[in-house]
């Protein structure tokens, strides 16, 4: 089989030079193209000096004539931009996998809201296939258009699945308490995520509401069987750290539930999930044990054995919360081994 041809467009940003470190190192891509106005005919090892002699691309600006000559292309945009060329390259047949929040919600108005802008291709929003493995995997091999989870939507509702798939939490009052690394916010220059700004120090932000809250909804919604509707209160905060997401998660349990019934429920339902590990019991996972994976590891807990239940679910924002699922999702629409790329172990220290 030959290489897979792979743009990526907004090659410049934290989580299009991830998909270029991982991309690297897969057997079975080539990236032929990398896209960025600003910084056209300069190279990628310029920009990026730890990709020196693993690329000899530039960066060009956005050509649909170039995009439309690959199988599939990456968007790792900021949000709203994907929108203007998505259709030109789907009606071309080119598979699309974005990276960014333009395809996740369903509800139109709903994304509207919460991102502040009109979008401009709502007919193919409907068409996208929401690409968490763990749930949508065999909807992934056909998607022609692929919207790739947020980085806290991944690590909060893979800690919430197994609950609300089996009935076993209210789904009215589930709480969120997720850390990000400074990464997350992505690679801008803001005050706020100076190193001065941020070392030595943590905060919550956006309490009030965060946008990720309504892709959480939705995705918890579609996996829940019991009666009432999902509803979530998430608060993130702010690490002094570069990458990883830390999410604690606390449930209502709807009836009495042993911890080692809730321990053999996340083992079951996760043992063939290459990418999702379930912890011994007692387990408190960190996030420097899934630095540069797409791993997510997952504790479930219950304190004083009373009835409530709490999850702990660790990524990488930038890998599973981003670049590394992107190319889990690549591997199954192209009926590659999925694990293909993506198994090097977690960078330590």
């Amino acid at each position: 089989m030959s290489a897979i041809k792979a743009a990526i467009v907004g090659g410049t940003g934290y989580t299009g030079v991830e998909l270029l470190r991982l991309l690297a190192g897969h057997p079975g891509v080539e990236v032929t193209a990398i896209t960025s106005r600003a910084e056209a005919g300069t190279p990628v090892s310029e920009l990026f000096p730890s990709l020196r002699g693993h690329y000899d691309l530039k960066f060009c600006a956005p050509d649909i004539e170039q995009l439309a000559a690959c199988d599939v292309v990456f968007f790792a945009t900021p949000h709203g931009v994907a929108q203007a060329q998505v259709p030109e390259l789907i009606s071309r047949g080119v598979r699309v996998i974005d990276l960014s929040a333009d395809f996740r919600i369903k509800d139109i108005a709903t994304w509207e809201q919460w991102y502040g802008q009109k979008h401009a291709c709502p007919e193919l929003a409907a068409d996208a296939v929401y690409g968490l493995p763990e749930v949508n995997r065999a909807q992934i091999v056909d998607a022609q258009l692929l919207a790739c989870p947020g980085c806290y939507p991944t690590a909060i509702q893979l800690g919430f699945i197994p609950l609300l798939e089996a009935g076993l939490i209210s789904p009215e009052n589930l709480i969120a308490n997720a850390a990000s690394g400074a990464s997350g916010a992505g690679r801008q220059g803001k005050t706020e995520l100076l190193f001065a700004e941020n070392n030595d120090s943590f905060r919550a932000y956006a309490a009030g509401g965060h946008r990720h809250l309504p892709e959480i909804e939705q995705g918890l919604g579609g996996v829940h069987t019991g009666s009432g509707d999902v509803r979530l209160t998430f608060v993130p905060h702010l690490l002094p750290t570069v990458r990883g997401i830390h999410a604690t998660l606390y449930g209502t349990l709807a009836q009495d539930t042993s911890v080692e019934a809730l321990q053999a429920l996340f083992e079951k339902r996760y043992r063939d999930e290459p990418f999702v590990d379930v912890m011994p019991a007692g387990s408190h996972p960190q996030t420097r044990s899934v630095r540069g994976t797409n791993m997510c590891r997952i504790a479930v807990l219950k304190p004083q054995d009373r009835n409530t239940v709490v999850v702990l679910s660790v990524i990488d924002n930038l890998a599973k919360g981003a670049s590394a699922q992107a190319i889990q999702n690549l591997n199954i629409m192209f009926g590659l081994n999925e694990n293909q790329g993506l198994e090097s172990p977690a960078l330590l220290p």
